[in-house]
């Protein structure tokens, strides 16, 4: 074997050779001449070209910059415009069709986003007016910065649970509102932040920890804890836990059975009932996807009026009474930026911020699928954190895109996100002018809309998939199911993360190897215990390593080699079948490889050696074979010690034993 800069060539006796010999032994057929080809080295580049390639991989997969090449400086400036400020894209071709679409769609989602708001505030701890503002002021930032055309911008279930979860374990939010409220606009700005770091900074990987599978548990789990929860509302309990554990809350439920209102009861589940059923109707009809979508609020006229009209008769009826009309008041000065609970705000930004990045992102994805477009992943985390740091100094907090307004949404027709801007004016009249229609409005009908939001987190489908395909998805699913009702909604999370991450680690440390056998008649080499037809090559064994070599997996894959060799010589003796002689490793899968891994290679070829067994590398990727090249360990394994593919390794060493025989 020679070395060089520029490849690594096989100078045998058998060059010209024929796999004829390895594939008689096989299936008794011959086949053609196969040829050895050269096994070459990457182009050469520094170390600061690796660097720059590397980083460029890891930070700008899709080459963002990639527009602005070979263009004019005005041009260039056009395109920097669009890059940052989407609505540039989009502005220059807008209609009076697409305008009449995104009228219809917004309007209609503004007819769910009020009475959602007013109900995922009231989940948050939060005053009812908050989740008014909430669903105002952002919608309309995004309008600008963000690139999906179907996102539907306000408040969501999971992050205003988890808010309210986190902040109400340090402070009441009724005997110390105004710290309450401080710490949520705090979470807010500092969930904005790490949401607008991660996109600035291009780390949005980091939220790639969060599993679909983790997602499907944590999300029923909290589904099941926040309908729960609105059985205050629906039952009309005073005292109840603030605790959102299943035992304890289930305990409250019945150890305050003297405060259950009966016209509370009856009223709430009635139009549970008719909110479930306009539920189910969408689903199995999805062109009449508008009768859900106008069913909360009509939910809400509908009960103010009744409990206008019955106020004289029906005394227990809880409702959320006095709202203040006007714009959102600026919130900056109210903004908790030192003091004991710095950290708390922070913590529920971190947590808080994940979540909501990860439905919004996933909810764009989904519909930019739907229509064929791209949703840039880095730029929504830019866009929705922008939009949550300008709402936390305009009294709102954590807000991301709904999956359930998102699909009314795109159900209704929009086209581009000016349906944000309509419903964000929609909001704006109904906070200008009809604040006082909802002083008789019910807590009960918050409670039921409510459920019937988050019943659909619930998918048992998707859990049923788990199990059939991957039983450790299912594992880390059921793990934040479980920890979500019966331990803490973050700690929950937090368990979740920790089995996906274990799952990570069992993959690195603990990585797949397979032994390969020859289909007859080709010179292809497949794992024997997957294809039948797979047979195994006199006094060769094959075994493939499908993973990077590196120090967390080195030891492990070592002892794994030795011991497929250890059970292959079993097998050959108990066979009587021909003594190995080499022992060949596909690292076609090898896709990196460190100084533990080199290591192990040397090691293990020279316990080989001592053994009597010929060690042969084939098809090492570029990086890996550069870092072989650099080590000198290639120069011991000699002329027959590196090839292309496993067909001409087999071919040409059997050729090489045939010449000395």
């Amino acid at each position: 074997m020679v070395l060089n800069s520029n490849r690594v060539e096989h100078f045998s006796s058998g060059h010209e050779t024929s796999a004829a010999a390895a594939t008689i032994a096989i299936s008794g057929d011959a086949m053609p001449p196969l040829e050895t080809h050269e096994v070459c080295l990457p182009p050469h580049k520094t170390t600061l070209q690796k660097l720059r390639q590397r980083l460029s991989e890891i930070f700008f997969p899709d080459d963002p910059l990639h527009r602005f090449k070979n263009q004019t400086w005005f041009r260039k400036l056009l395109v920097g415009l669009q890059f940052f400020f989407p609505i540039f894209q989009w502005a220059t071709s807008y209609n009076f069709n697409l305008l009449r679409s995104d009228v219809i769609s917004g309007l209609t989602i503004a007819s769910l986003a009020i009475p959602q708001g007013i109900s995922y505030a009231k989940l948050a701890n939060l005053p009812p007016i908050v989740g008014l503002y909430s669903s105002f002021v952002p919608p309309l930032i995004y309008s600008v910065l963000g690139s999906s055309r179907h996102l539907a911008v306000g408040p969501v279930s999971i992050a205003s649970l988890v808010m309210g979860t986190m902040l109400s374990e340090a402070v009441s939010s009724t005997e110390e509102p105004i710290l309450y409220l401080q710490l949520a606009f705090a979470a807010t700005f500092f969930a904005g932040l790490f949401q607008a770091s991660l996109g600035f900074l291009r780390l949005g990987f980091v939220i790639d920890f969060l599993s679909k599978a983790t997602l499907v548990g944590f999300m029923a789990g909290a589904a099941v804890i926040v309908s729960l929860q609105q059985l205050k509302g629906l039952l009309g309990i005073v005292h109840f836990t603030s605790k959102m554990q299943l035992i304890p809350v289930l305990s409250s439920v019945f150890h305050q059975r003297n405060e259950w209102s009966w016209q509370t009861i009856i009223m709430g589940v009635s139009f549970l009932v008719f909110l479930l059923t306009t539920r189910q109707i969408s689903m199995r009809r999805p062109k009449l996807f508008w009768i859900s979508a106008a069913s909360p609020l009509a939910s809400v006229i509908l009960s103010t009026i009744l409990v206008v009209c019955l106020k004289s008769k029906v005394h227990g009826i809880k409702t959320i009474g006095h709202l203040p009309k006007g714009l959102n008041p600026p919130s900056s000065n109210m903004l908790y930026l030192h003091g004991p609970y710095l950290a708390l705000a922070i913590r529920t930004g971190i947590v808080t911020g994940i979540l909501s990045l990860t439905e919004g992102i996933a909810v764009g994805r989904t519909f930019a699928a739907l229509k064929n477009y791209q949703v840039d992943g880095n730029k929504e985390m830019m866009a929705i954190g922008l939009m949550n740091m300008a709402g936390s100094c305009s009294s709102c907090y954590v807000t991301t895109g709904s999956f359930s307004r998102s699909a009314v949404n795109y159900n209704a027709g929009a086209r581009t996100v000016v349906s944000n801007i309509i419903m964000a004016t929609a909001v704006l009249v109904t906070l200008l002018f009809l604040m006082p229609l909802f002083y008789y409005t019910p807590n009960l009908i918050l409670a039921a809309i409510i459920i019937t939001a988050v019943i659909g987190l619930i998918d048992y489908q998707a859990a049923i998939r788990l199990w059939k395909v991957d039983k450790l998805d299912f594992l880390a699913c059921i793990s934040s199911f479980l920890g979500v009702l019966f331990i803490s909604v973050p700690l929950g999370l937090a368990i979740a993360v920790g089995v996906s991450i274990f799952k990570v680690l069992l993959h690195v440390t603990r990585p797949n190897t397979a032994a390969l056998g020859n289909i007859p008649g080709t010179q292809i080499y497949q794992n024997l215990s997957r294809y039948k037809e797979a047979v195994r090559v006199p006094s060769f064994f094959i075994l493939a390593v499908e993973s990077p070599i590196y120090f967390a997996n080195s030891t492990y894959l070592q002892e794994r080699i030795l011991r497929w060799i250890r059970e292959e010589e079993e097998w050959i003796e108990s066979n009587k079948d021909s003594n190995m002689k080499c022992v060949i490793l596909d690292m076609t899968a090898v896709t990196a490889i460190d100084t533990s891994g080199i290591d192990t290679i040397s090691e293990l070829r020279k316990m080989l050696e001592k053994r009597s067994l010929k060690l042969v590398l084939v098809n090492p990727v570029g990086s890996v074979m550069e870092k072989l090249h650099q080590s000198n360990i290639l120069e011991s394994f000699g002329l027959e010690g590196l090839y292309l593919t496993v067909g001409e390794a087999v071919a040409d060493i059997s050729s090489s034993w045939k010449a000395h025989s």
